[in-house]
């Protein structure tokens, strides 16, 4: 078996390039890989192209490494509550290209399967489909680049809209449990995007709370050989993004 741990997130980021494309798992702030994100920001690599499902909050998680201008290019969902992403948008200092949640998870999905393409009803007669979505806009707050329109097919009396598969230089991810090899648990809803994260980047690298020395097979999410580095970091608290309490 080839062991596969590593004793610090800053070892096991250390070689990630600037201009580099990472997918990183986590769904507002649950499963978000914080300690590898934070080795990554002090590791100094920049002009980055992003693909997770937001780009953290104010502070916390991906917004770091925003708040530091060292994203140029994000690939997700929405903007959210990072008011320092939406400033970076319309202000021309990122671009931005939404995709459809569902379609952003099975375009990582089919990433990692080997499929390069695949036809969904997800945004057909919208702007996802027939172009025109800002991604970029000038310092005048006027827009410099648009999506472009996509291929369209019929199956079945249906029409459908063609999306490409992503595959990403470096994927980070966080975890339950792993073994030495790789095998990665997750935890409830930190599962989320993890799994398609993991298996759509060049070199994975999963964050997690413990390394066991074995995993019964049956309760393995990610297989190893979708996995190269693995760095325990302990538990991680998952910080509450908006608190809504009763006046």
């Amino acid at each position: 078996m080839i062991d596969k741990t590593l004793p610090t997130p800053h070892e096991a980021v250390a070689d990630i390039p600037d201009g580099a494309s990472i997918a990183v798992g986590g769904f507002g702030l649950v499963g978000v890989p914080v300690r590898l994100i934070e080795a990554l920001h002090e590791q100094g690599a920049s002009d980055l192209t992003v693909i997770s499902n937001n780009c953290g909050a104010d502070g916390l998680g991906l917004g770091i490494l925003l708040a530091d201008h060292r994203i140029s290019r994000t690939i997700g969902s929405y903007i959210g509550y990072n008011k320092e992403y939406a400033r970076q948008y319309f202000a021309g200092e990122i671009a931005v290209e939404f995709t459809p949640q569902g379609t952003l998870a099975e375009r990582m999905r089919a990433g990692g399967a080997g499929i390069p393409a695949f036809y969904t009803t997800a945004g057909v007669g919208t702007p996802v489909a027939d172009g025109g979505i800002p991604i970029r806009h000038n310092s005048d707050g006027s827009v410099a680049e648009v999506s472009a329109p996509k291929e369209t097919r019929e199956f079945g009396g249906e029409v459908y809209v063609l999306e490409e598969a992503i595959r990403a230089d470096f994927a980070l991810v966080h975890a339950a449990k792993a073994d030495r090899a790789g095998n990665l648990v997750f935890a409830k809803t930190a599962r989320n995007f993890n799994p398609d994260v993991a298996r759509c980047g060049e070199v994975t690298i999963a964050q997690v709370e413990e390394v066991v020395e074995e995993l019964d097979p049956n309760d393995v999410h990610v297989p190893g050989i979708y996995v190269q580095r693995v760095v325990e970091v302990g538990p991680q608290d998952t910080p509450i993004e908006i608190r809504k309490v009763r006046s």
